[in-house]
């Protein structure tokens, strides 16, 4: 048999020893691919027949989710056709390149029609379908398909020829079926400690906001107060809820020195001999990310009257979306001078509220929650202003206990995002580990070969060659004629 195209890409260079029992072989030799349609006359018109969009095919579980059902006459001219035990994989990128591709099974009267950026692989006698899905999956074969897509750019696919010369290792059937099943038993713990880990980042969230409604209410520092005794506060307005005695609630303005909007000149990311400007982008959970700065030229009055301090605090103050209104940041001290556009707010602070105890305030769920009640306009949209911040009642406990609250919510805050660095590190071993199952699966390393074990057990086996010898015999697997009219009997 000539070498087949791709053979060492696909990591089995000419020569390789495979385990006993295994032969060489490619894709197009033990699977028909993209067969031709059903005949017209297989059903008829109004038959219903499951349909699978591309968004169907879901590329995480490797399942078909939520199909739809189609009259047998209105989708079988225009779509590609498959049954069930064929194997789909999207050829069109970049769902090619994540994976999209199932088995299918469950289809009403046993056929199914779909997207026209299928490829279709239906196994024949020597190979299982299952075993054909998992190799597909694997990252490696992922890597070479998309090294060889033909095309335009957005709309390169992966040529059928590809597939016709890819190189599979095959072991007996019986041994087939082990390693699926092996698979399957291994990522299915895998999968399961990666729904654990998905489930941290919504506790963290949760656990954030629960640090900042403790922050703002006094029950963080109730501990540093027994030691630190203060004065009875004496100026108060009223508050959502009741604060020790040396706090006050306090109205967010009495404490602005300056507040107002930003810039509305036009920015560009090319210009940047110009001022720096930040946007909306550029505030993201809490912090600053500068990595998609914009540039303005601004008159001298402008650059006098925008340019950010330290200490001062950044708010989104319209962008359409609930989630962004108020999203705030502290700003660092900038090397050059930085500006702020229209659809942020600046806030500079007086004496006697600190700009980190109060971006802990607006932040937690008492700003949010007088936010959210109050920014919502007749039209539905969302849009903070300068009378909404101005307004905003704030718990304001004295300026030592302010410094307390601030260096315990930020050491609570950098445990979390260390535990959620580790959780995205945990979250891509998981992957590496399902990938690493794959490669010893199609290496023979996974499960006992079905030669050892018939040496153990004294019996003889067949060997994947026997496999092979019938499929290049002529040997088929039954037509969609016949399984298609089977299912429909027993529907």
């Amino acid at each position: 048999m000539a070498k087949p195209r791709h053979l060492e890409r696909n990591g089995a260079a000419e020569g390789v020893k495979l385990p006993e029992g295994w032969v060489p072989t490619t894709l197009g030799e033990v699977c028909e691919l993209n067969p031709p349609k059903p005949p017209r006359d297989l059903f008829e018109e109004d038959a219903p027949v499951t349909f699978v969009p591309m968004a169907a095919v879901d590329a995480d579980s490797g399942t078909i989710s939520a199909p739809e059902v189609r009259p047998f006459a209105s989708v079988r001219k225009g779509f590609t056709s498959f049954r069930d035990g064929d194997v789909i994989m999207a050829k069109i990128t970049p769902c090619a390149e994540n994976g999209k591709a199932a088995v299918a099974s469950g289809l009403r009267n046993g056929i199914a029609f779909g997207s026209t950026e299928f490829h279709v692989l239906r196994p024949s006698q020597a190979v299982l379908a299952e075993y054909v899905y998992r190799f597909i999956r694997q990252e490696s074969f992922r890597e070479v398909a998309a090294a060889e897509m033909t095309g335009s750019v957005g709309q390169k696919r992966v040529p059928v020829l590809f597939l016709n010369q890819t190189f599979l290792p095959l072991p007996p059937l019986a041994e087939q079926k082990r390693i699926v099943a092996k698979i399957d038993a291994l990522t299915a713990r895998v999968d399961a400690a990666r729904a654990r880990l998905a489930k941290v980042p919504a506790m963290l969230k949760r656990f954030r906001q629960s640090v900042l409604a403790v922050a703002c209410s006094g029950r963080l520092t109730a501990d540093w107060r027994d030691s630190h005794p203060q004065a009875k506060a004496v100026i108060d307005i009223n508050g959502p809820f009741e604060l020790p005695t040396s706090w006050s609630w306090r109205s967010a303005g009495d404490f602005y020195e300056d507040a107002r909007y930003g810039t509305s000149v036009k920015c560009s990311s090319e210009k940047t001999e110009g001022i720096p400007v930040l946007r909306v982008p550029n505030i993201a959970a809490g912090t600053l990310d500068l990595t998609q700065l914009k540039y303005a030229e601004l008159s001298k009055k402008e650059i006098a009257a925008l340019t950010l301090k330290a200490e001062d605090i950044l708010l989104c103050r319209t962008n359409g979306s609930l989630d962004l209104i108020g999203k705030a940041a502290v700003i660092p001290a900038f090397p050059r001078p930085h500006a702020f556009a229209s659809y942020l707010i600046r806030l500079r602070l007086g004496s006697g509220l600190l700009p980190r105890y109060a971006h802990i305030c607006i932040s937690g769920p008492v700003g949010r929650d007088q936010i959210e009640a109050r920014a919502r306009t007749t039209a539905g949209q969302f849009n903070l202003n300068l009378e909404i911040l101005g307004s905003l009642a704030l718990p304001v406990p004295p300026l030592e206990e302010q410094r307390e609250i601030v260096w315990r919510v930020e050491a609570l805050f950098k445990l979390a995002d260390t535990i959620e660095k580790r959780v995205a590190m945990a979250t891509a071993r998981t992957e590496k580990l399902t990938q690493s199952i794959l490669a010893k699966a199609f290496r023979g390393e996974l499960v006992p070969t079905e030669a050892d074990l018939a040496r153990r057990e004294g019996r003889n086996f067949e060997p994947a060659s026997a496999l092979l010898a019938k499929v290049r015999s002529g040997a088929s697997t039954p037509s969609l004629l016949e399984t298609s009219r089977v299912a429909a009997r027993t529907e």
